[in-house]
């Protein structure tokens, strides 16, 4: 009745504290403000949930989507991205396996053999002085060192494991959203690069014809040597313009080659110009605490806390004694064919309880360990969050102030294209000077590729606002 009673104590004991060892999981206050800044956002619940939207309905090129296919299934660290979710959900199955029993079965032979003075001390043998040979023989079942997990340690661990699994599956998909982002903003970097060198190269091949016929001019004696030189130096800056824009070219091609995993092979879909890339979804800003179940980074984070905190239990559970029992049942005989019967039972149980009494204080370093684990997970958790309000908030200024831009490079891309068309034609008429109609064309040179550039801009921060609202389930259509 004692012994009930006593183990009934340290259940209900086990019970109770096993809950309260762990530090109860709260998740911080949002260390951002409620909602974003009117000026960036009027009506947040305007437009498509980003979540709710598949990478595949969301971008509009038909090339961007199968690259994005490709790297999906090819890149390298995505690979390895998945083989630690693997080793994450082994290690998670390893310690769960603790909170049960592990029951092993066993089977032996032994011969064994005794001198005639040890066999007369054991009192052994039918024939004194004679040595003395026999066999025995046992099969059976045991626990082994099972621990009754009444302060929650063991219990504490599996938790933690399953939360740093859990992390490591968030982790992996945010990776896989970094990837889409990396894949569209290269490909975007590549279509401006395309788009500008088509330009440089017309460019190139217009000055060539007016290098050539300012050389008539100056040998028919109509011009000086003057405007035949701003000539020149108007075609070796597009020149210079042209072999910069190859090697970036080249430069967006391996990267690119390098997010999708293989050297980007024909035939791929006919892409969309550049300027058509920005018809994509309208999407809702909502609200800064979406992020916190939409984002797989913020989530991740939380996991990690969770994790931590449970191995605080897991620290302070180390403090209480350690109680392991072990047992076995089975049958022992000296002849084979006769091992099994219930007079050759044999079987065996029995606690141990173990309690550190002098460890130079290693227990209380491993609490200071996981409580100071427990504050650097709070303060990622939160440093995650701010970072995750700063890249929306930024996207969101982006999708407002960067269209205005776009339209007013255009007008102003517009207004001098008539500028330069107007300045060829009053030095035709020998109105000006040919040092006019040298600005007017590198200014129209360069308003024409500032227009690509901040396209490009506007398109990669749709993206960048997809993405970091928590869009691009891996799903297809």
């Amino acid at each position: 009745m004692a012994r009930v009673s006593i183990a009934f104590v340290f259940a209900f004991a086990g019970v109770h504290l096993a809950g309260c060892l762990a530090p109860r999981h709260v998740r911080p206050e949002l260390p951002t403000p409620d909602a974003y800044a009117e000026s960036y956002v009027e009506d947040p619940s305007t437009g498509a949930q980003a979540t709710t939207l598949g990478w595949r309905d969301f971008f509009v090129d038909p090339r961007l989507e199968a690259l994005i296919s490709t790297a999906l299934t090819n890149n390298r660290d995505l690979v390895i991205a998945v083989a630690q979710i693997e080793e994450a959900r082994g290690l998670y199955r390893i310690q769960r396996s603790e909170l049960l029993p592990t029951v092993v079965a066993s089977a032996d032979a032994t011969r064994t053999g005794l001198g005639p003075e040890a066999a007369a001390t054991q009192g052994i043998g039918d024939a004194p002085g004679r040595d003395v040979t026999f066999d025995r023989y046992t099969v059976g079942a045991a626990i082994a060192s099972f621990e009754l997990d009444f302060w929650g340690r063991v219990r504490n661990l599996s938790t933690a494991a399953r939360a740093e699994y859990l992390a490591t599956v968030e982790a992996t998909r945010s990776f896989q959203l970094s990837l889409i982002r990396d894949v569209a903003l290269t490909y975007f970097a590549l279509l401006e690069a395309h788009e500008r060198l088509e330009l440089a190269e017309a460019t190139v091949e217009s000055r060539r014809e007016g290098l050539r016929i300012a050389k008539k001019r100056l040998d028919a004696g109509v011009t000086s040597a003057l405007d035949f030189r701003q000539a020149e130096t108007l075609l070796t800056q597009a020149e210079t313009e042209l072999a910069g824009l190859r090697f970036t070219k080249a430069q967006n091609e391996n990267l690119l080659a390098t997010l999708v995993g293989r050297a980007i092979a024909e035939p791929l879909p006919e892409p969309l110009p550049l300027a058509e890339q920005a018809r994509l979804e309208t999407l809702a800003a909502g609200l800064p605490s979406d992020l916190l179940s939409n984002r797989p980074d913020i989530v991740g984070a939380e996991l990690r806390l969770r994790a931590a905190r449970a191995n605080v239990g897991a620290a302070r559970a180390a403090f209480f004694p350690s109680i392991t029992l072990t047992g076995s049942y089975g049958f022992a005989s000296t002849e084979l064919d006769q091992l099994v019967g219930n007079d050759r039972r044999s079987w065996s149980y029995g606690p141990t309880i173990t309690l550190p009494l002098f460890d130079f204080g290693a227990r209380r370093g491993n609490l200071n360990v996981a409580s100071a684990r427990e504050n650097i997970a709070i303060a990622d958790y939160e440093r995650t969050i701010q970072v995750s309000f700063q890249e929306v908030s930024d996207a969101l200024a982006g999708r407002r102030f960067l269209s205005e831009q776009v339209r007013a490079q255009e007008r102003a891309t517009t207004a001098q294209r008539q500028l330069a068309e107007l300045a060829r034609r009053r030095y035709n008429e020998g109105v000006v000077s040919y040092i006019e109609v040298l600005d007017a064309e590198r200014n129209l040179f360069a308003a024409e590729q500032a227009l690509l550039q901040v396209r490009r801009s506007e398109v990669s921060n749709l993206v960048s606002l997809y993405v970091a609202l928590g869009g691009g389930q891996i799903a297809a259509r």
